[in-house]
């Protein structure tokens, strides 16, 4: 057994049909074309959002929404997920994205109040929410806005 052995499994491929070959072959005259009309002649393409000339959908349908361009995007990391680590860790974006709490290093971070804590940590964040703060400052730690 070698490459040019190899063929394809038993009953996995079918014969190519030969348009235009005759009539005999069953697709002889027109070549399953049908009779004249744009797509029977060559060079004739139509464009894979082309509907016949009804009025296309990226029109039928209305415009919606706007995207502010200045609007910051923030990933959102909660307290309830700082619990684990000690007062000895700078918690900053880099050290969220290494512990798999945010995605994107460079993307801003917002800490949210959501959970308890009650370790003294030292966090520098894009923002921060007021009982995010309240909480970490009653438990003795700081939070640096970048």
């Amino acid at each position: 057994m070698d490459l040019g052995h190899l063929k394809p499994a038993k009953g996995s491929t079918k014969n190519k049909k030969r348009r235009g070959r005759g009539e005999g072959s069953g697709n002889g005259v027109t070549a399953g074309r049908g009779h004249k009309g744009y797509h029977s002649r060559g060079g004739s393409k139509s464009r894979a959002w082309f509907e016949g000339g009804q009025m296309p959908i990226q029109r039928r349908l209305p415009k919606f929404g706007f995207n502010p361009l200045n609007k910051i995007f923030y990933q959102v990391v909660n307290l309830k997920n700082l619990v684990n680590f000690t007062a000895a860790d700078m918690i900053d974006s880099k050290f969220l994205f290494e512990n798999g709490l945010v995605r994107n290093e460079r993307q801003p971070v917002k800490l949210l109040g959501d959970g308890e804590i009650s370790i003294k940590l030292n966090i520098q964040v894009h923002a921060v929410s007021k009982s995010a703060q309240e909480k970490i400052e009653r438990a003795g730690g700081t939070v640096t806005l970048l």
